[in-house]
This record gives structure tokens, sequence and C-alpha cells, in this order.
């Protein structure tokens, strides 16, 4: 159904409408039966109706905000005007009198003050009709449409300068962050290696004990972890905003999980001697979800924990069959917690408390655990331990 222009005998269009339909076989009616009750008005104003289909011109069903179908809309004089329902005829007989006399105020204030030719249009992005641009429905339409195409331009402007400032902070911050980690990995190595040659040089004798060899072995490998991390984090956020981020979900044991990737961060536990306490129980039903993906999730919240717990202080992880349907994980810490005014913003991209604008981090880690959960439709928040923060989030049960 495209867009059809229809003027009244009348040379010059005085009020505009536009009438919105859809696909749906009930708009002819409504199409014939408001122009059978328009054809059939004495009224000295001309008019111009439009109709438009709403699925080949969404922008302007946007645009007017409108929420159902049919809609016949006044858009010239101001102020519009909207009617909107299966009773549009009972409707256009009530307010037809109405626009008469806007038409006629509209006029008279034309007659009193009539622009210079030459005045130039302003569109706003509000897109608003301006009163000495209306001289045709087809020029209004085509303003509205350029208006927000200006608007949509102008904000993905921002958002592409926003994104560039972005990533100009990222290299920044990734190369100091990167530093720390692969300062400790080199020295593990150096130290293993020098070890190695020495024990050549001495007939296989080794000067550094069996557990400080895995000891080094074990830093090595946690920090090349680390840095593998903030480079996946980095990769996976930026995959997640261009909407490239997909699933492969599969029958995944939580608990398993869990402890797998407590034992493998047990070292960072160490280095301020927190306590973790845990409480998974071993009949869990198994959820259906990416092993990856779940596992950053749970990375990241630790990660958050550990930052945030003072040294000697606790971390937990508990896992609860919440429902038939939903598996819940909460990790907690004994530090300062979440702002309550902050609560719903920490999931936003980029954004940090003000305390944290002096430590490592991106901004991305708790937006990505949320894109993440969404994606296998569970949910993530945040409320408050008895004392600190505590995280939870939700996936679904394997059937």
């Amino acid at each position: 159904m495209q867009a059809a222009l229809e003027k009244s005998p009348n040379s010059e269009a005085s009020l505009q409408l536009l009438l919105f339909v859809d696909e749906r076989p009930s708009s002819r009616k409504h199409i014939q039966r408001v122009r059978s009750y328009l054809d059939s008005l004495k009224t000295d104003y001309a008019f111009e109706l439009m109709v438009v289909d709403v699925g080949e011109q969404p922008y302007l069903a946007e645009h007017f905000k409108l929420v159902a179908t049919p809609a016949l809309i006044k858009i010239h004089p101001a102020p519009k005007h909207t009617l909107a329902g299966s009773n549009l005829i009972a409707q256009l007989k009530n307010w037809w009198p109405r626009w008469q006399r806007s038409v006629e105020e509209h006029q008279l204030g034309l007659s009193e003050d009539i622009p210079p030719l030459e005045s130039p249009i302003s569109v706003s992005p509000s897109a608003e009709i301006p009163q000495s641009a209306a001289t045709s429905l087809a020029s209004s339409i085509e303003l509205i449409r350029l208006s927000d195409e200006i608007f949509r331009l102008k904000q993905e402007k921002e958002e592409l300068l926003d994104q560039v400032r972005f990533k100009d902070q990222v290299m920044l911050m990734l190369a100091h962050d990167l530093r720390n980690p692969l300062t400790a990995a080199s020295i593990a190595v150096e130290t293993l290696e020098l070890d190695y040659h020495q024990s050549q040089k001495n007939n296989g004798a080794s000067g550094l004990t069996p557990s400080l060899k895995r000891r080094l072995f074990e830093q090595g490998r946690t920090q090349f972890r680390t840095m593998e991390r903030m480079i996946t984090d980095l990769l996976q956020g930026a995959r997640a905003t261009s909407g490239e981020f997909n699933i492969r979900p599969q029958k995944l044991d939580l608990g398993i999980l869990c402890q797998e990737i407590l034992n493998q961060m047990r070292d960072q536990f160490r280095l301020k001697s927190q306590q973790v306490e845990t409480d998974i129980p071993q009949d869990l039903p198994l959820v259906y979800a990416d092993e990856e993906l779940v596992r950053q999730v749970i990375v990241n919240l630790l990660d958050n924990a550990i930052k945030y717990a003072p040294k000697d202080g606790k971390i937990g992880v508990s896992i609860l069959h919440r429902t038939t349907q939903k598996m819940q994980v909460t990790i907690w810490d004994d530090g300062p917690g979440i702002p309550e005014e902050n609560r719903d913003r920490i999931f936003e991209n980029h954004f940090r408390l003000k305390r944290d604008e002096a430590k490592e981090g991106y901004g991305l880690g708790l937006s990505l655990c949320q894109k993440i959960v969404r994606a296998h439709y569970g949910r993530i928040w945040v409320d408050t331990a008895p004392k600190g923060g505590c995280f939870h989030f939700t996936l679904p049960i394997y059937r």
C-alpha cells in the first residue's frame, strides 16, 4: 500500500492530514470511510490527506509515536493532534469544527505578520513542521524525514566519537595493565630458564626445590591466563557491541565448573590471604549454557571480589536450585560494596565508580557479564550482603 496524496478541489491546502494504516484487511475500509467523510464535508478550507502504510514508512510512525492504527493526525496548522482507534469518523466529526478554527487562526496570524520569502526554514531534531514551510503535505513529510535523518546522523556521530575516545583510553590502560602480569610471568619464566642453564652446567643439579619450581610454573600460568582474560574481555565486549555475540549452549555442570575456576584462581586468593567459602551442592541439575561464556562471567565476578575484598577478607560462592527452570549463582565479598544509587548503572558499558577510576579495568567486565547472562535468557543483579557486594545471576536448567 503506497502512501497516497489527495487534495480537496481548492487550490491552496491549509489543513494537512496523515492517515496511518497497516496491512490488515480492515485498513481499506477505514481508508474508504475517512475519504468518503472528507469528500462530503462542505468547507471553505482546503486540505490534503496522505495515506501512510506504517510498514512501508516506519520512520513516520516512530516520529509521531503511534501506538495503534488506524490513526488520523493533523500535522498543520499547529498544534499537532492525533485521532486513533476504530471510531475515527465519530472523532473526526467532533474535532473537524475545531480544526477549521485552527486554520482560521493560523491564516489570521499569517496575514498580520507575513515572514519574508527569503527567511530560512529551521528544521530541529524534534521535527515539528515550521509554520512558514507548510506549503504542501509532501514537503512537510520530506522535512520530517530529513530532520529525523539529521538527528540520527548526529547520534551516530556522537556514538562513533565516544567509541574512538574509549578505544584510545583502553589502549593506554591495556598497555599499563598488561605490564604487571607480563612482568610477573617473565620473572617466573626467566627464573626457571636460569635454573635450567645452571643445572646443565652442574650435571643436572638444580638450585630450585621441586615445590618452588611448581609455584613458579603456576605463577607464570596464572599471569598468562590473566592477560588472556583481559584481551578476551575486550574482544568479547567489542563483538557484543557490534551485534556479533553468539552462544553455543550445551549441557553444563555448574558445580564442577565453579570448583575448577576456584582451583585455578587459588594463587590469587592466597596473594591477599583471602578465605573462600563455598556452598555448592553435589546433586545440582545441569544447566543449558555456553561453558566458555559462563566461565567468563564467573571469573569476572570473582576478579571483582578479589579486587574489592580486603586483605584477609572473605569471598563466597554458592549455587542454588532456585526453580524448576532456573539455577542461581551467587558471588559475594566483604569489601565496600556498591552504593545503592549506582546499582542500576554498574552494568552499563564503560561505567566505573569514582572510587575505581585509579584502579585497573575498563568498565567492560560487568557490562559483558550482563550481555552473556541475558543471551542465555537469564538475569543478573547486585544487592548488599551483610557487608560488601553480592552479585547473583541465573541460568536455565537443561531439559
